[in-house]
């Protein structure tokens, strides 16, 4: 195995590529009894469109998603009962872009790692049980569309985007997984669960040899090819401007959504990632001049806040909460991006905003699952997320100011907003 150790965050990570494709990364802790393993595919809410043997296949939205939770079934019964009875704490996630299985122990670990690399690469479906997960998860996508925050979220990315499959909701619609049979989930396992599109990631007390070579017993030789992916062509403007939708709210909640250049797969995307989340500080956090000048007016309230995501292919910032004057704090963080990339960014606040951006990547270390889940985003998208401290050495002010000006106009936003039912709405309900 190969060892790099990273001698400004005092951390070692052990690396080994398998025959078959796979990436292992192992983390050692020695003074730690914990171990955490986290075995996940490049394949997310975001791939319903992609080539296999040759052929283009449009899958429903929500499969990868419905996948995940159908992963756990094995002929002898269920992995996720198995885990937790030999002490383990197993969960799984399903994200744009990534599908992730984990577990979490202190005993019986080599034991608890093989039933996860099995249950994971060996499908077990049967269209008795595909038939009634539709019903469970038909269930929680109806409570979902019942929360404002999930609206108000998913009607701001079809406000930016036109056609790229990031404005497609990772669990899909109660439609959309109806048309879900076990011959598709066998397809989609076929594309993506090959340990070529694949990583797996332990941190704590384990011999990073074991690991190894358990997972060489246990998983495929064959990798599996290259999966061709179509995320849609997206143009550069929004797809529209403004979405309302009337809810049982007591207050308007709102999101002020931005349509930010993509990065490049690499460490440039890695960059961009400190860039955007530093200039979501500096323009929005709660120690900026636009919050406290916004907060003294009443305009906003502690809800307010912000963020900075990328995904394949797009990247957006967005801010919100509550507020009854949704259409004036959207215009007041245009007016603070323009002061900001015409006046400058005052020198102390940037350096406290990297000062603190750089120690929350430190402390991101502190956790297992952050360290697992930081490796496979950075393998998945071509960086090394631990050399974060070379990446802030090349970002000055004029990075910040460059990403604002570029990205924080008028032309880029759109206005997503939750609005109570007034009586008159109620009152036809009734009817």
């Amino acid at each position: 195995m190969k060892q790099t150790f990273y001698e400004r965050i005092g951390e070692s990570v052990y690396r080994e590529t398998l025959p078959n494709g796979l990436q292992i990364c192992v983390v050692p802790k020695p003074e730690h009894a914990r171990k955490y393993a986290f075995f996940a595919t490049r394949y997310g809410g975001m791939d319903i469109r992609f080539s296999l043997d040759g052929k283009w296949l449009d899958t429903p939205a929500g499969i990868a998603h419905y996948l995940e939770h159908k992963m756990f079934d094995t002929k002898e019964g269920n992995a996720l009962q198995r885990l937790a009875q030999n002490g383990a704490e197993p969960n799984a996630f399903t994200s744009n872009a990534m599908t992730g299985y984990y577990f979490d122990s202190t005993e019986k670990f080599e034991e608890n790692l093989e039933i996860l690399l099995s249950f994971v690469s060996i499908p077990y479906f049967t269209d008795e049980s595909v038939a009634k997960e539709q019903g469970i998860i038909g269930q929680e996508i109806r409570m979902i569309e019942d929360n404002p925050d999930w609206q108000l979220y998913t009607r701001m990315m079809k406000a930016l985007y036109q056609h790229s499959t990031a404005r497609v909701s990772i669990a899909g619609t109660v439609e959309s997984i109806s048309h879900i049979t076990a011959q598709t989930l066998y397809d989609c396992h076929k594309a993506f669960y090959t340990p070529s599109n694949m990583i797996l990631t332990v941190v704590g007390n384990v011999d990073p040899i074991h690991v190894v070579d358990l997972a060489r017993r246990i998983l495929p030789r064959e990798g599996g090819p290259v999966i061709p992916r179509d995320y849609g062509e997206e143009p550069a403007a929004v797809a529209e401007k403004e979405t309302r939708m009337a809810m049982e709210v007591a207050t308007p909640q709102f999101l002020s959504g931005f349509k930010c250049d993509p990065a490049p797969e690499g460490e440039d995307y890695m960059r961009l990632a400190a860039i955007g989340d530093m200039a979501c500080d500096i323009l929005l956090g709660d120690s900026s001049p636009l919050y406290q000048r916004l907060y003294e007016k009443g305009l906003i309230n502690t809800s307010f806040g912000g963020a900075f995501e990328m995904m394949p292919g797009v990247a957006y910032l967005y801010a919100g909460g509550d507020s009854k004057e949704s259409r004036t704090v959207a215009a007041e963080i245009l007016k603070e991006a323009r002061r900001l990339t015409g006046e400058g960014i005052d020198e102390d606040f940037y350096q406290r905003v990297r000062k603190a951006a750089f120690g929350e990547n430190l402390r991101g270390l502190n956790s297992f699952e952050n360290i697992a889940v930081t490796l496979t985003e950075g393998y998945f998208h071509g960086y090394d997320p631990l050399r974060f401290p070379q990446v802030f050495d090349t970002i000055g002010k004029d990075d910040i100011a460059a990403f604002l000006r570029d990205n924080i106009t008028e032309d880029r936003a759109v206005l997503s907003e939750i609005v109570p039912k007034d009586e008159t709405d109620r009152e036809k309900e009734g009817t």
